[in-house]
């Protein structure tokens, strides 16, 4: 088994570099540092792993979506230095708070135990089959319209600020979707929705409670799904969201799931662990229990 550090130098807004002469100078012999230009070097690198290595990714939940294929396809065991601006799947994994050197020994020596991850598979607008696979979350709706602001958002704004600002600004563009949803074959929805968000993790969006009763290693998704809101009562949601006070709300409602199939009358935007996808009308979601090797704090 090789040991290997991938560092996404973009991560957190480019300040991730910052760290790679901290981290090469605390690097034991026979592990390798890599801080790769872009996503095409870091695939290369990854699937040039022997099957079972171990890679310490120093990044966040977008770094770790867009390199989870190949992490996934050579069967890598993964380790995490935190270093983005949501951290959702750290926070899963009790790693969110640790400082990187500390982080970097915990990653590179501790056991793993198995994660689950997400897959979604959908068609776009022009008849494209699409999947992705995702740690933390995938959103379809106004979840994922915020996730495309955010990519218009102020520089100066990063983490929860930043997911605040184009939740307030998508608030004012406010739609609903009307949504037929199937959760392990029986009915489970039908009419309009502000969004129907699947999670692997408890948090999204930086650290909302979005589902608190979810586990990262149960074999299972958890479903959070808004009904109609208007825009004062999404905005009156918003901080029952922050403080995991909004699953008492009668449009809210949360359900566990192995398999899920989600039609849309209309184009429904979609996101996976902060990433923006596209549009789709049929979408069908699942869980691969535990497919993934992660160190974690605790159980």
């Amino acid at each position: 088994m090789q040991r290997c550090v991938l560092l996404n130098p973009h991560a957190r807004g480019g300040r991730a570099i910052s760290l790679l002469p901290l981290l090469q100078a605390a690097l034991p012999p026979d592990a390798v540092l890599h801080a790769p230009r872009d996503l095409v070097e870091a695939l290369a690198l990854l699937e040039a792993l022997p099957e079972g290595s171990r890679v310490v990714a120093v990044g966040g939940d977008g770094t770790l979506n867009r390199w989870l294929p190949a992490l996934l396809t050579r069967r890598l065991e993964l380790g995490l230095v935190p270093m983005g601006s949501g951290n959702d799947v750290a926070r899963s994994l009790g790693m969110h708070r640790r400082k990187p050197l500390a982080a970097l020994v915990h990653a590179l020596n501790a056991e793993t135990r198995p994660m689950d991850v997400g897959c979604a598979q959908w068609r776009d607008p022009t008849g494209r089959e699409c999947r992705a696979v995702f740690l933390s979350s995938f959103t379809a709706g106004f979840d994922s319209a915020v996730v495309m602001r955010t990519l218009t958002g102020p520089h100066w704004l990063r983490g929860r600020p930043r997911y605040l600002w184009a939740t307030l600004v998508e608030l004012m563009h406010l739609q609903t979707w009307t949504l037929e949803i199937t959760a392990n074959g029986k009915p489970l929805h039908k009419g309009p929705a502000l969004f129907a968000s699947s999670l692997n993790t408890p948090t999204f969006g930086s650290g909302m409670p979005a589902t608190p009763a979810a586990r990262t290693n149960d074999g299972l998704l958890n479903l959070l799904l808004a009904g109609p809101f208007g825009r004062l009562g999404a905005l009156a949601m918003l901080p029952r969201l922050l403080t995991g006070t909004h699953l008492g709300h009668p449009r809210i409602s949360t359900r566990a799931f192995e398999t899920m199939t989600l039609n849309s009358h209309t184009d429904l935007p979609l996101a996976a662990d902060g990433e923006f996808l596209g549009h789709a009308r049929l979408l069908e979601l699942s869980v691969l229990p535990g497919a993934l090797r992660v160190v974690s704090v605790g159980a």
